[in-house]
């Protein structure tokens, strides 16, 4: 069982953590349970845990995964084998009590189909990206928290070539990319004895042959790299990000790309954007349904 490596320190939850219909569980500063499933938020009134419990059974948790959380350490973001992410923080950062965040990795196996039953996207949508992918297009997954980004992600690296290396990085591992020859990669800070920004990984990453990269969420200065790798013929590249529209995906982007750049315009960085990126596909969630609102092409895009 995947959990049982912190099910010990976690009693009050132990139920939650063990159900297959859970997909989030969030214990809040004032001791409230919230959790999402079937895609809705609800609360649970009848699980608490008792004073201290929570914040100790959190740093022995961090201990075992040889992470410190403590007053000098407070933010702590951790994998669980079965990839599984949990994302804590205690006092002084928070009060009174430990905030605890886990998203239970309930995707590992979904396939396309599987993602067109619940009518994420369209059985012609799903041609169109996975042929994208394919043909070797650099592919943009944009949306909000939560709205199935890193989920369409992983299901359309199937459509990679089995020969092709590719490199993947994230922040805090979690994709889940079924082919023989990957490469994983994670920047969080706390895993490192030294600094090591996602860009310098980003950087250290192209040296060794990728034919494929994958970008678990650009959300910083990366994103020069990134569209510079794409420039120079990184082609099939796959990536995340924030947005609230396909189009607001471009400028965020470009954006981002112009953080830390002195010598870069927007409207420079976003006709970088439009030269790179081929797709762009868009999701909502809206009352618990996530779905592809849109998919656009863009026109400036190399062929």
């Amino acid at each position: 069982m995947s959990f049982d490596v912190i099910i010990p320190f976690l009693k009050p939850i132990e139920h939650l953590l063990e159900s297959e219909t859970i997909s989030e569980i969030m214990v809040n500063p004032d001791s409230s349970v919230w959790i999402e499933k079937s895609g809705r938020i609800q609360r649970l009134s009848d699980v608490q845990f008792e004073d201290g419990a929570l914040q100790t059974g959190l740093e022995v948790i961090a201990n075992r995964f040889g992470k410190k959380l403590d007053a000098d350490s407070p933010i702590l973001n951790l994998r669980l084998p079965d990839g599984s992410r949990m994302a804590a923080m205690i006092p002084p950062v928070v009060n009174p009590r430990p905030l605890v965040t886990i998203r239970k990795f309930t995707s590992r196996d979904f396939t396309l189909t599987d993602l067109i039953r619940v009518e994420m996207l369209t059985e012609e949508e799903a041609a169109k990206l996975t042929q994208a992918v394919r043909e070797g297009q650099n592919i943009l997954i944009a949306g909000g928290t939560g709205s199935g980004k890193s989920t369409l992600l992983g299901v359309l690296a199937d459509a990679i070539p089995e020969h092709e290396r590719i490199l993947l990085i994230e922040d805090t591992a979690e994709l889940h990319i079924r082919k023989p020859h990957i490469v994983s990669t994670e920047s969080q800070t706390d895993t490192h004895r030294g600094q090591i920004t996602f860009d310098d990984l980003l950087k250290a990453v192209l040296r060794h042959r990728p034919d494929r990269i994958i970008v678990g969420e650009v959300r910083g200065p990366e994103a020069r790299t990134l569209l510079d790798a794409m420039n120079t013929g990184h082609r099939g590249t796959l990536a995340t990000i924030h947005a609230s529209s396909a189009e607001e995906s471009v400028r965020r982007l470009a954006s981002l790309a112009i953080r830390g750049s002195t010598n870069l315009q927007l409207n420079m960085a976003e006709e970088d954007v439009r030269r790179c990126i081929h797709l762009v596909a868009y999701i909502s969630r809206l009352q618990g349904r996530r779905h592809i609102k849109e998919i656009i092409r863009i026109q400036n895009a190399y062929r």
